[in-house]
């Protein structure tokens, strides 16, 4: 069975996330440059006594890796190492299902297809 993760991280995290990735052996993915905000809705200060200042929504990279069944404990464990700081805001992991993959230069599918 394949798998999608997708971790949407902090702008400065990743030069040590694509360390980690590499280091268990993840060479392909896809990062992207998002917008977004979590419960906290953005991040907000005051200025001159007013508190509704600041931003609804923040940089982040979302990074997609699909991969098999079997890597992704490795995959989840190596972004939470590279990105847990223990502060709002370090973002989150979701692991999807994926029906299948076809490589467009070959035709080759399923698991063939993500080597």
């Amino acid at each position: 069975m394949i798998k999608e993760v997708i971790a949407v991280i902090r702008t400065g995290k990743w030069a040590e996330t694509l360390v980690k990735l590499e280091a268990i052996g993840i060479g392909g993915f896809t990062r992207q440059r998002v917008y977004g905000r979590g419960k906290q809705r953005g991040l907000r200060y005051s200025s001159d006594g007013e508190e509704n200042q600041g931003i609804s929504f923040l940089p982040k990279w979302m990074v997609t890796v699909v991969v098999e069944d079997p890597k992704v404990d490795a995959v989840v464990q190596a972004l939470l190492s590279a990105n847990k700081t223990g502060d709002i805001g370090d973002g989150k992991i979701f692991v999807c299902p994926v029906a299948d993959s076809v490589r467009i230069r070959t035709n080759e599918s399923e698991e063939v297809a993500l080597n």
